[in-house]
């Protein structure tokens, strides 16, 4: 890269950095995303009108791009017409909501989504409970789809779980 060629990225990079800057201090001390600004909002009302009638009684859309303390990236993105959630069995949901329905098992979640995988890294955890608690735990989160084993006594949130998971613990926030 030749001297203009490293000005001209400089100067880029600065005048990201200063743009940065500016948004942040006109941004109260602890900014919420997507506050004031409805672009997903917007896509989802042009989507619902785009098909018509049967988007006539609206949708619900959640996304997500999350980059784990891991390292590990998922990009997530879903949507479903109101009529489809509103005539649904609820009741199909019951042993999802159950399974995160403990403080263990979302406690277990989180070091999972952190980098402890094992059943043995989980079990040295002060308060997870013993081993076979653990494993209790684990089967229930198995049997609900939030977890899955990745082989040799590791656990893993699938990948297409990983978003959906922090919009319900986003939606249990008062």
């Amino acid at each position: 890269m030749d001297l203009e060629q490293r000005v001209a990225e400089l100067e880029r990079r600065l005048t990201a950095l200063e743009g940065r800057d500016s948004a942040s201090a006109s941004a109260s001390a602890s900014p919420r995303l997507g506050d004031g600004d409805f672009w997903a909002l917007e896509g989802l009302r042009q989507q619902l009108t785009d098909i018509g009638e049967a988007g006539a009684d609206g949708g619900v859309l959640y996304t997500g791009s999350v980059r784990l303390p891991t390292g590990e990236q998922y990009g997530w993105q879903y949507g479903a017409l109101t009529e489809a959630l509103l005539d649904g069995d609820w009741a199909d949901a019951a042993d999802s909501f159950a399974a995160l329905g403990h403080p263990v098992r979302l406690r277990l979640l989180r070091e999972i989504l952190g980098g402890l995988r094992t059943a043995a890294e989980l079990a040295a955890l002060d308060g997870a409970g013993t081993t076979g608690q653990i494993y209790h735990h684990l089967r229930q989160l198995t049997g609900a789809g939030w977890l899955q084993a990745a082989g040799r006594g590791r656990y893993e949130v699938p990948p297409a779980r990983v978003v959906p998971l922090l919009v319900v613990l986003t939606a249990a926030r008062p």
